[in-house]
């Protein structure tokens, strides 16, 4: 979780929003080494072709270390639900931090700081808490939004949940990671069904650390 300086809005239109989210796919998809190395050692690409090549292989990769199970964002922060093999967290949060940061501040033609201070993470120790935390990811822009429960199948919805639907397939997003919890043919056992049961808040309240008691 983080969000930014002085709870200012980090989005501000839905290429910010694609931006930030093709920076996650970047870091968490396998790099195809062999495909930019080709391109850089042909003679029939162009420079253009080559320096973004070059750029693609330089830049860092966590697949295989880090694998996002569901995420949300809003205007002013974000939500990973994140499952890490390794001790890559860190370095994987500085460098999307750092990345988006540069773009943020090249579009908007500002400088400084973007983000309020280094990203915030909890463990999650439990399956039961794992599950309640996804529904408090998957739920906080309904509320935080004020948007409709029907939103959520939607496929630009601001976060996972249309792949938890199979509105939108994307294979980097380990949706299976809580899916396999529930049933794919009960409707009573579904996921969908868990959403929209009334939770006990308070079962996540030392995981969601935006929480705010009511």
């Amino acid at each position: 979780y983080n969000r930014g300086v002085e709870k200012r809005d980090i989005f501000l239109d839905e290429q910010d929003y694609s931006v930030f989210l093709s920076y996650l796919q970047t870091y968490t998809t396998p790099k195809d080494e062999a495909k930019f190395k080709k391109i850089i050692s042909s003679k029939d690409s162009s420079p253009k072709e080559k320096d973004k090549a070059i750029k693609q292989l330089l830049l860092k990769n966590y697949s295989g270390n880090i694998e996002l199970v569901c995420y949300a964002f809003l205007p002013n922060h974000f939500h990973l639900l994140i499952y890490q093999n390794e001790r890559f967290l860190n370095r994987f949060m500085n460098s999307l931090g750092t990345r988006y940061g540069m773009y943020f501040n090249r579009k908007y033609k500002r400088t400084g700081i973007l983000f309020q201070d280094v990203y915030k993470d909890v463990i999650v120790r439990s399956d039961e808490k794992l599950l309640h935390l996804s529904r408090y990811i998957h739920l906080n822009p309904t509320r935080a939004l004020n948007l409709p429960a029907n939103k959520w199948q939607d496929t630009s919805f601001p976060s996972s949940l249309p792949e938890y639907f199979g509105k939108r397939q994307t294979s980097w997003i380990k949706k299976e990671k809580i899916l396999n919890y529930f049933s794919k043919t009960r409707q009573n056992n579904s996921y969908e069904k868990f959403l929209g049961t009334d939770a006990d808040p308070l079962l996540v309240k030392d995981l969601a650390i935006d929480f705010e008691e009511d």
